[in-house]
């Protein structure tokens, strides 16, 4: 019964046994044994069709877009000015093509429903849909739950494993070796961003929430610490979103090191001319902008494998699914000369 209420495989026949169960429903009620059986079906049908379509927009807008955000009391408002409006309609349409129209008597005992009758029946059949929906959200959320605990305990493992990568520590070691006797002053500086780029991958990013100060400061580190072993290699991280709002906002940590590291690896330009990254965040309104842009080199092909190399940009995706679902847009552009990503997130 779980399995039918809240998997999509079983959506469509959901809806059967939802339609069919109304039908039976209103077929079969008390209001519908005063007439013969041709009228019996038109009276039902007169019945039906509305509360479908009562059921469907509770469904479809008013839970979605109210009772799932918290707007409880809109909500309840909405559904019930919703049933009023439509029994208001049904009830003057009634006397006009039905009233005149009982063809048997009530059976003993019978007391037709009156109009507050007919409002709390329709509210309590509506209201058990939105249990329904409400059971499916609360399914699919600890399914996702889950899901990105799982994906978090590998991702950590592989975290573990590759925090450091020993090609680009061994590169930045031997280009600081050779800074040291050609430019002592930027060797120390260099240094100094190497540290600080180590500690952020071995201390800082293993809370489930980090800074975006501290996330900013790491892809800089980054950033320029590729400069120093990349010739005619320009970078650019900017922000534009005062301090003060920066200092308050926490997100999950490295959402953004594999699309700064493609950018990266693939701004490599073969015939010596300069290249670029460039990126921009800029938090508003509860959303987080974030853009990175580097060029292209149309006769540059990466050296790692295709299947390696499109792995972390589809973990990346992933993650980001099951961190907002719906809640995020990622854009992602490719021309001859550029590349571009932008992501929006809510903070």
């Amino acid at each position: 019964m779980i399995r039918f209420i809240t998997e999509d495989r079983y959506k469509w026949l959901r809806h059967i046994v939802l339609l069919l169960s109304i039908w039976v429903i209103v077929f079969y009620s008390k209001e519908l044994t005063e007439y013969h059986e041709t009228l019996r079906y038109s009276r039902a049908l007169f019945l039906y069709v509305p509360l479908v379509l009562m059921l469907y927009v509770n469904i479809n807008v008013l839970v979605p877009i109210f009772f799932f955000k918290g707007r409880y009391v809109i909500y309840f408002s909405l559904l019930i000015l919703l049933v009023i409006l439509s029994l208001s309609v049904l009830s003057k349409i009634d006397d006009i093509f039905f009233s005149n129209k009982r063809t048997l008597y009530p059976p003993p005992g019978h007391v037709r429903s009156g109009y507050y009758d007919a409002i709390i029946i329709c509210i309590s059949m509506i209201l058990v849909t939105t249990m329904i929906k409400l059971f499916q959200r609360w399914m699919k959320d600890n399914q996702r739950i889950m899901e990105l605990n799982n994906i978090n305990f590998n991702l950590e493992l592989n975290a573990l494993k590759n925090q450091i990568n020993p090609h680009f520590l061994f590169n930045m070691l031997n280009g600081i070796k050779s800074l040291v006797r050609s430019d002592p002053d930027k060797a120390a500086i260099v240094i100094v961003k190497l540290s600080e780029f180590l500690s952020y991958q071995l201390y800082e990013n293993n809370d489930k929430h980090t800074p975006l100060k501290s996330e900013i400061n790491f892809l800089s580190n980054f950033l320029e610490l590729e400069t120093t072993r990349r010739d005619n290699l320009s970078v650019a991280i900017s922000c534009d979103t005062d301090s003060s709002i920066i200092k308050n906002v926490f997100l999950p940590p490295n959402l953004f090191t594999t699309f700064v590291e493609n950018a990266v690896k693939h701004s490599v330009n073969i015939s010596g001319e300069e290249s670029f990254v460039h990126v921009n965040f800029n938090v508003k309104d509860n959303q987080l902008y974030f853009s990175c842009d580097n060029s292209k080199d149309p006769n540059y092909l990466p050296s790692a494998s295709k299947k390696s190399s499109g792995l972390g940009l589809e973990n990346i995706k992933r993650r980001l699914e099951l961190l907002y679902g719906d809640h995020h847009i990622l854009e992602i552009n490719s021309t001859k000369t550029k590349y571009e990503i932008k992501l929006t997130i809510p903070v």
